[in-house]
């Protein structure tokens, strides 16, 4: 498995920067290569992505929720990601994001494409696109406030 840190500060409050994170179905506007997300119940949601030429299906299950605080997710299958995205409060208009995301590359290109730090790139970018998408609005486009608590079995 590979690990990905990456953080940015959003001029935005808390509440605003979650709200708008919680909105699975918008992350095309800021996400490379993420094609489509549907959101299928409250803690389930369908991907489609295109990488590189490579199109992927597959379904994400989200295993901890609390507003204003973090979400983690897993995928259900293959191909296999974790992650848990933070929100930390710099002041009354700035938040800081923080993604942490484990995945295994599959086949040699992405294996090639993980040596040489490609999708902790693009994970810098789709956080810098989601700071300019939040910003420019002022406002969030709409918002989950539920709450998954963490299953202690996992």
């Amino acid at each position: 498995m590979s690990t990905i840190e990456q953080s940015i500060d959003i001029n935005v409050p808390v509440r605003p920067a979650y709200d708008q994170w919680t909105q699975f179905e918008e992350f095309p506007r800021f996400m490379e290569g993420v094609d489509r997300i549907e959101q299928v119940t409250d803690t389930r949601t369908h991907w489609v992505t295109s990488i590189a030429g490579v199109r992927r299906e597959f379904d994400a299950e989200i295993t901890e929720q609390r507003p204003d605080e973090r979400i983690a997710w897993r995928s259900i299958e293959e191909p296999r990601q974790a992650g848990v995205v933070t929100f930390h409060r710099l002041g009354p208009d700035q938040t800081r994001v923080m993604l942490q995301m484990e995945f295994a590359p599959q086949g040699l290109a992405e294996q090639a494409g993980d040596k040489l730090h490609l999708v902790e790139r693009r994970v810098k970018g789709d956080l810098k696109r989601f700071k300019e998408f939040i910003e420019e609005r002022g406002a969030q486009t709409g918002a989950w406030r539920g709450e998954v608590p963490q299953d202690p079995t996992r």
